[in-house]
């Protein structure tokens, strides 16, 4: 059978960047066995052939209505799939669904029966937000960054926007490049409702959002733009953990310094 992404470029280079991104997880340790999902809004990308294509599944429930995705279409990783496998070929490793009309249940329509992530309500849910608050985001990220992860088992960093300043601190780009900072979500159990509607409200202001004791979730306009933010944080983790590793704790950039790279950017925060 002919894949979904032939004669399609725009598409097709979509799903490649998260072939890549797939493998930049797994090389940075960040994707253990099957660990972190990927969930990308396509409809942009889809023609009228792919609007006829007959299913390749059952139709499955999202179970629960999710009003701004009617007419949607989205690129999912599959549940029990690696990264490392996905970054080699992200067709076998991941599947095209079809959001239904009725905007609670799905099929998938391409290339192979690959169910989609356990985490699908949860990821379709951010996605349903995005499109309600008219968001240019179109792609969600779940990944185990691990010193950023560490950070979460301090209850310090837990406070509102403490871990945000100390890693904005660490090096400019990381204000620069995570303008919005990191986002605090107490542990909730994985996949669970409570834990995406934790994420959701934690998105109104930041783009990147830390479970506590677990991963981030990240959103951005393509899947490497989501991952740019996670690697930009993590990046000013490991200066942080550098620096108390040498016997002292980093001074960082003093907050009229960053006021600075806030004017001189324009950033948000």
């Amino acid at each position: 059978m002919e894949s979904i992404l032939t004669n399609r470029p725009a598409l097709a280079a979509e799903v490649e960047k998260v072939a890549e991104t797939a493998g930049y997880l797994w090389q940075k340790g960040w994707a253990e066995r099957n660990g972190g999902n990927i969930t990308i809004n396509i409809t942009e990308y889809v023609d009228d052939t792919v609007r006829q294509l007959p299913p390749v599944s059952d139709v499955m429930p999202i179970g629960v209505t999710l009003p701004f995705l009617h007419g949607c279409y989205f690129y999912c990783k599959g549940t029990n799939r690696r990264m490392r496998d996905l970054a080699r070929r992200p067709m076998d490793n991941g599947a095209v669904i079809r959001i239904l009309d009725d905007c609670a249940s799905y099929v998938i329509i391409a290339d192979r029966p690959v169910l989609p992530t356990s985490e699908l309500p949860s990821h379709l849910s951010v996605h349903n937000y995005l499109l309600s608050v008219g968001s240019p985001y179109r792609a969600s990220l779940h990944t185990h960054p691990i010193e950023l992860v560490a950070m979460s088992h301090n209850r310090r960093f837990l406070e509102k926007d403490v871990a945000t300043e100390l890693l904005w601190s660490m090096i400019p780009e990381t204000k620069a490049f995570c303008p919005r900072g990191l986002g605090i979500v107490p542990y909730q159990l994985p996949g669970s409702v409570e834990l995406a509607e934790a994420t959701i409200r934690e998105l109104s202001d930041y783009d990147v959002v830390m479970w506590e004791k677990h991963g981030v979730f990240a959103v951005d306009t393509d899947i490497t733009a989501a991952f740019d933010q996670v690697d930009v944080l993590n990046k000013s983790a490991l200066i942080y953990m550098a620096a108390r590793n040498m016997g002292f704790e980093p001074e960082g950039m003093s907050r009229e310094q960053m006021r600075g790279l806030t004017e001189a950017f324009g950033l948000p925060k």
